[in-house]
């Protein structure tokens, strides 16, 4: 969440915004959602990798799971272009646990 709100004071926001509504938003916009849901899982995998007594991406991918879980109801609430859902959900949450994973192996 730190990184939406971050967001919000980077790029300034129109004053007829409605966050509840990304079908209409400009590009600029889907970037700090994007980060935060990619970021968020990303730390959240390599945590577990770096506690984990052994080295299986198990625990990594249980994470990328329950982030992309919380990924599919985010869309299921919120409309949103498609583009920006297919990009979310295929690229947030399980290839950046995988990353993560492999990240702490070195």
């Amino acid at each position: 969440m730190g990184l939406i709100y971050i967001g919000g004071y980077a790029i300034e926001l129109p004053k007829n915004f409605d966050p509840m509504n990304a079908i209409n938003w400009e590009l600029k916009y889907f970037i700090f959602p994007f980060l935060a849901h990619a970021i968020g899982t990303f730390s959240g995998a390599l945590l577990v990798s770096q506690l984990s007594k052994n080295s299986s991406i198990v625990l990594p991918l249980i994470i990328g799971v329950y982030f992309l879980a919380g990924g599919i109801y985010m869309v299921t609430i919120l409309p949103a272009p498609y583009w920006f859902i297919i990009l979310d959900l295929c690229c947030a949450y399980i290839p950046m646990a995988m990353l993560a994973w492999k990240m702490s192996k070195k």
